[in-house]
């Protein structure tokens, strides 16, 4: 018989938790429309303004919550609702973010900041890049990047924007509900990302004055009917999380010290990191081919971040960090989630060691 697959993607998404399960069948019960005046809407609208409550409460957040389709949305709507006349990027942002840096119109005036090789922010670029916006900036940043897990000096950030009057958004779909949210402007969360339903996020302002609402629902700041089901699975998730970090930790330190012993390298081994997220450079075989043999071994990981891991192009993240476009197309990622074993970790290690094996013979 055939060996269960092993799934280590879980920064790309993460299974569903049975409490967000059953808390999405409650919601779709509660089938009304909730912006409906009717007593069948009122009743709705009360279930989601309890599980926009419930959100808030899980996190820690005591401004509002505009419930969205996930973080790709949310970052949209920060990024071109923020009354601001310039964004200051990280170079390592993720796609969902640089892709509106790269096709931005030309009278939006953006910059991009450097990181070091362990893909963390170099804070002298962000003093000047502040000192030549000001006020005017919208400042963006992964609190944990989501192919490294490099975790970003947001404290600092969040000190020199808080001087100068800018604004800063922060990304935390990877750290939500795992760690605590930074104290920023904006932040950015995805309830797939933690063991809730795809097709559900939200953009956390602490200060509705921050964004132009541009009418329809969600206190006007976003069209379309609420997504119930989707929010009440939402808050159940977030209200379940279990404190699992520890062994996460416990688990990436050993693959670590495995594929160091095997000849491989450990991306931003040096940075802190998220304990869920990892990346692992095999020298001499391309991540496409890692990923198949993976695949065909029963194993899932991925190259990238699950938006551009389809494509052949040199992830934007090691190419900021300094790796050339050889070394960054030998890299994959490995995430953990509450469901990752030991074992599971024993069998990658093992299939590593026979790719690793056959390409030297």
């Amino acid at each position: 018989m055939a060996e269960p697959r092993i799934y280590l993607d879980h920064a790309a998404t993460t299974p569903m938790l049975p409490e967000a399960r059953a808390a999405m069948l409650q919601g779709v019960d509660i089938w009304a429309n909730p912006s409906s005046p009717h007593a069948d809407g009122r009743a709705a609208r009360a279930a989601l303004e309890d599980a926009r409550a419930r959100i808030a409460a899980a996190l820690g957040w005591t401004g509002d919550v505009i419930l969205t389709s996930g973080a790709s949305e949310a970052v949209k709507l920060a990024m071109h609702g923020t009354r601001v006349s310039g964004w200051i990027v990280s170079p390592t942002e993720h796609d969902a973010v640089l892709r509106h840096v790269d096709h931005a119109d030309v009278s939006q005036r953006s910059l991009r900041l450097a990181v070091d090789l362990q893909g963390r922010l170099v804070i002298a670029s962000v003093d000047r890049a502040l000192g030549a916006t000001g006020h005017q900036a919208l400042v963006i940043s992964q609190s944990a990047n989501s192919e490294t897990g490099v975790l970003q000096h947001i404290a600092a950030v969040t000190e020199r924007t808080r001087a100068l009057g800018a604004v800063l958004l922060c990304d935390c779909a990877q750290t939500a509900g795992k760690l605590p949210l930074p104290d920023a402007d904006m932040i950015v969360v995805s309830a797939h990302k933690l063991g809730g339903p795809p097709g559900i996020g939200a953009l956390l302002v602490r200060d509705l004055g921050l964004i132009n609402p541009t009418g329809g629902q969600e206190k006007g700041y976003r069209a379309g009917t609420e997504n119930l089901p989707g929010a009440l699975g939402f808050a159940a998730a977030l209200e379940a999380s279990r404190n699992w970090l520890e062994r996460a930790a416990d688990l990436r330190h050993q693959l670590d010290s495995a594929i160091r012993a095997g000849g491989g390298d450990i991306v931003a081994g040096s940075a802190p990191r998220i304990p869920t997220i990892a990346s692992y450079h095999m020298p001499g075989v391309a991540a496409n081919t890692q990923l198949i043999q993976f695949d065909l071994a029963g194993i899932s990981v991925s190259a990238g971040s699950a938006c551009s891991s389809g494509t052949l192009k040199t992830s934007a993240v090691l190419a900021a960090m300094g790796w050339d476009e050889k070394a960054a197309g030998e890299v994959i990622r490995v995430s953990f989630g509450p469901s990752t074993s030991r074992a599971h970790i024993y069998r990658f290690i093992e299939q590593w060691q026979a790719i690793r094996a056959r390409v030297s013979r």
